[in-house]
């Protein structure tokens, strides 16, 4: 939280995932991370993303904002702001 990159985290716990991985059809449980930021602050959140997680090849999307309240887009921009 400290580094701004983000305004908000959800943590959905006991996600469960099956994926094709080199050849072989594997599960897990996850815990999905749902990552509310910025475009101007995407590229800094996957580098520091990429060097935290374990996976080689984590699962990390940008899903454009199409909308929303304003004053949530408005907190958004605000909390990520350093």
């Amino acid at each position: 939280m400290n580094e701004r990159l983000a305004a908000c985290v959800n943590l959905v716990d006991a996600v469960q995932s099956v994926y094709r991985w080199r050849g072989q059809v594997e599960t897990a449980t996850e815990t999905l991370l749902i990552i509310k930021t910025t475009t101007d602050h995407y590229d800094e959140m996957e580098r520091r993303l990429r060097a935290l997680h374990p996976y080689e090849v984590p699962e990390i999307v940008a899903v454009p904002i199409a909308g929303g309240y304003p004053p949530y887009l408005q907190w958004l921009e605000d909390t990520t702001r350093p």
